[in-house]
């Protein structure tokens, strides 16, 4: 006999991000994967009523789809102007797949020694899955005070080996809500050490000093600003290519140089995935480039924030320094994170089609809400959250 099991959670409760609505008025905040612009996917969606193989059947050997990447690459270049001397790939396994390919193709011996910078949940686990390959030595980005991490620290020749083959570092910490808005240089004595930066939930949203920050490699994981999932862009300078550079473990499908010298066709790319990325970086050429995104961005997160700095506390976000707040991932509690009002805000949003503020993820729910401000987040759907809050701290902040 079966068993019935019944349950009278929310949908909302549990990360649901449908609802009875039409969904042209749902708004998805989630931190990824997550919608892309509506003009990106309608440019999707064209896409298969052209006539002839669309690239979900495009062999990766085909001139068609040479043509694709070819166009995908060129227009990534222009619009995130990055340098010549700068190899563009992409690669498999996500940013988790990253966190492993990057001491196997920079350090050579298990002893080499890497730097990594810990404020935030990505940073550590970059930090963690490097220990297999090499030797880790690690900033504590945690605040001195509280031990929380709520900050990013400075830089200072001390605390970074000279001997070091990469520091890396995230640029946004989409947990924690810590944000990079300009990448860190390096002190004088340290510049020879190549900057490594997880930018995959800001990437595209501000300008990047390839040269003057000494980036080494950039990689973005696509699901969160400029694609889908199953797709990871890598940005290597050519200086860290060469068949005696990776360690002699790295697997093919992982190795930089092996890649490069393929022409991102060594074995099969995620075809349809590259088409969209191009889709995505034409949208932002058209719409003004990277400095215009950016100005969105600032816009978008300046809206959020100050409906949580002027509600008398209603609100809370744990990033007390502004000039680190997240533009891309804006944590938000609600009166101090009482579980009750919590709940009714999430499911009289998630009624209104406001998706995405909770995620179930391994790390649990957390203390805090979050709205992730990505390209496919306008500032009309910004409006949208911001008008329902304020309306909702007038309406359950009595007393207060």
């Amino acid at each position: 006999m079966e068993t019935e099991i019944i349950t009278d959670i929310h949908p909302a409760l549990v990360g649901s991000l449908s609802k009875a609505a039409a969904a042209e008025t749902i708004i998805n905040f989630g931190p990824g994967p997550t919608s892309l612009p509506k003009e990106v996917e309608r440019k999707i969606a064209e896409s298969f009523d052209k006539p002839g193989l669309t690239s979900l059947a495009l062999s990766h050997r085909a001139p068609e789809f040479q043509e694709i990447l070819d166009h995908t690459i060129s227009t990534t270049r222009r619009v995130m102007e990055i340098p010549d001397n700068y190899e563009v790939l992409f690669t498999h396994g996500g940013g988790h797949g990253q966190f492993a390919a990057l001491p196997l193709n920079l350090c050579h011996n298990q002893s080499d020694i890497a730097t990594y910078v810990v404020n935030g949940t990505w940073s550590a686990r970059g930090r963690d899955e490097a220990q297999k390959y090499c030797c880790v030595e690690t900033i504590d980005g945690s605040d001195p005070d509280t031990g929380k991490l709520t900050t990013f620290p400075e830089l200072v020749e001390t605390d970074i080996n000279p001997e070091s083959k990469y520091i890396y570092l995230c640029s946004n910490e989409t947990v924690n809500g810590i944000e990079l808005h300009r990448l860190p240089k390096l002190p004088d004595s340290r510049r020879h050490i190549p900057l490594v930066v997880d930018a995959s939930s800001d990437f595209t949203s501000k300008p990047i000093d390839w040269l003057g920050s000494g980036v080494g490699v950039l990689f973005a994981c696509a699901s969160k600003n400029i694609g889908h999932p199953g797709l990871t862009m890598a940005v290597i300078r050519k200086d860290l290519l060469g068949k005696d550079k990776a360690s002699p473990l790295c697997p093919g499908v992982f190795n930089y140089t092996t890649n490069s010298e393929a022409g991102n066709l060594w074995n099969t790319p995620a075809t349809f995935n590259i088409e969209v990325v191009g889709f995505l970086m034409d949208w932002l050429e058209r719409e003004g480039g990277v400095s215009a995104n950016e100005s969105r961005s600032i816009a978008k997160a300046h809206a959020l924030y100050d409906v949580i700095d002027n509600s008398l506390g209603f609100y809370g976000t744990p990033i007390e320094n502004k000039s680190l707040r997240s533009r891309m991932n804006i944590p938000f509690n609600i009166n101090g994170g009482d579980e009750e009002l919590t709940n009714k805000f999430l499911i009289e949003s998630w009624e209104q089609g406001i998706v995405g503020l909770r995620t179930l993820t391994p790390f649990g729910v957390g203390d805090y809400l979050r709205a992730s401000l990505y390209n496919g987040v306008t500032q009309e759907n910004v409006s949208v959250l911001v008008d329902f809050m304020v309306r909702f701290a007038e309406e359950n902040s009595s007393g207060r």
